[in-house]
């Protein structure tokens, strides 16, 4: 056997046995998002920093759509918290639960969206539709943008950029920015995450370390090398 095939022998073991945060995400990535989108007009990244929440999963393509993960380990008193930040600046919001715990996630609001995740087949199912929200707090969006996309905004959005300097920038971007109308300032920002540099290289023949190369962003080249020393044999 293979390191890979000791590695899939595993996973299907804790897929049905011990499905953890890592089996959530990854067969969430690999069951719905790369079913659903495309990802030519996509970008999908994993843990997503917003004001002090980070989300599980998020994709940006037409909007942008939060997916946060709940085991059966998980306690809710975060729950709440995250929901609120994430209300800031993501179009759709989705909790992602255990089919067997759903009641306990049904009485959060009802624009959340909830989808069910049953590892006994599989499968993930949407409970509750999530309410789409456009208008995104500016405030919010300006500490996930970097400087030379908050300028590019004003720069496209204005025709031009103020005079400003390296202390005063964000000031006066933040309040131009403030004043860009909500639908337009969206649309700006989604297509902005959209050309981010994260590397969205997903494999069905390793798809069990999809979430993986995700997570550490690891580029064609990076990924094909780390599959070619898995396929080593195991010296036993």
């Amino acid at each position: 056997m293979d390191y890979f095939g000791y590695i899939r022998h595993i996973y299907q073991v804790l897929e049905k046995k011990y499905p953890n945060e890592y089996i959530y995400k990854n067969n969430f990535l690999n069951d719905w998002i790369l079913k659903k989108f495309a990802l030519e007009n996509s970008v999908v990244f994993n843990e997503f920093r917003v004001v002090d929440s980070i989300a599980d999963l998020v994709i940006f393509n037409g909007c942008s759509k939060v997916f946060e993960i709940k085991t059966i380990l998980d306690g809710e008193y975060r729950l709440s918290k995250q929901l609120e930040s994430y209300k800031k600046i993501f179009n759709e919001i989705y909790i992602i639960v255990p089919l067997s715990q759903i009641e306990r996630y049904l009485k959060f609001e009802e624009k959340i969206g909830v989808i069910t995740y049953d590892h006994l087949s599989n499968c993930f199912t949407v409970v509750q539709e999530s309410t789409k929200n456009l208008e995104i707090d500016p405030c919010t969006a300006m500490n996930i943008l970097r400087t030379k996309e908050y300028k590019s905004i004003v720069s496209q959005y204005y025709g031009e950029t103020p005079e400003m300097n390296d202390f005063n920038q964000y000031e006066v971007c933040k309040k131009l920015i403030e004043q860009i109308p909500p639908i337009s300032f969206n649309k700006m920002f989604v297509d902005l995450m959209k050309v981010r540099k994260i590397n969205n290289n997903f494999q069905k023949e390793y798809k069990e370390l999809n979430q993986i190369c995700l997570a550490m962003n690891l580029s064609l080249k990076e990924q094909d090398l780390l599959y070619k020393n898995l396929k080593n044999l195991i010296n036993y």
